[in-house]
Parts: structure tokens; C-alpha cells; sequence
């Protein structure tokens, strides 16, 4: 399953608590079509019926059945650049 660091945790929740619903709202992570070299980040004010869902320091992500998949074994990791934007980026998950 997908883990999230400290980092990416916060920044989530950065991202979410000025949504409507900021205690369902989460990160979606989805695929375009079959291919799994081409996803997508997206703020999204719930789950989708097929989601798993993946919670950790009180942030969420949402992630579509390729996705969760394609992210199992991996980190969800966060930084910040020159301008104050957040990236986010997926790593191999430390031993």
C-alpha cells in the first residue's frame, strides 16, 4: 500500500483544510486510461466507489484500482519550490 511521508501528510493537509468538506477531502491520484506510466493529482472532496483509500496524519488520498496498483510498494513524498508551490513525488518505499 502506499505510504506517505511527514511531509507529503501536510502538505495534503494544507491543501485540504480550505476546502468545504475538509474532513472528507483528500488528494486523488488516478490514471489516464490503462497506461501506467501517466497519472494524475487532483483535489477531490470525497472518494470514488472504487477508491482505496489510504489515511495517514490525518490526510487522505484517494487512489483509482490502476493507481493503487501501480503505487503499492511506493511513497508519496512532498517539497516545495522557488515560489512557495507544492510538488509532490513518488519514491521507492524505505526499508
Amino acid at each position: 500500500m502506499l505510504t506517505l511521508t511527514p511531509t507529503a501528510a501536510q502538505a495534503i493537509r494544507d491543501l485540504t483544510a480550505t476546502t468545504p468538506e475538509p474532513e472528507q477531502s483528500g488528494v486523488r491520484i488516478s490514471s489516464k486510461g490503462e497506461s501506467a506510466g501517466s497519472l494524475t493529482l487532483t483535489l477531490a472532496a470525497a472518494p470514488e466507489p472504487t477508491d482505496e483509500i489510504v489515511e495517514a496524519e490525518g490526510a487522505r488520498v484517494y487512489l483509482d484500482p490502476v493507481a493503487a496498483t501501480i503505487l503499492d510498494d511506493k511513497a508519496l513524498d512532498a517539497g516545495a519550490d522557488d515560489q512557495g508551490g507544492v510538488s509532490f513525488v513518488v519514491t521507492d518505499k524505505l526499508a
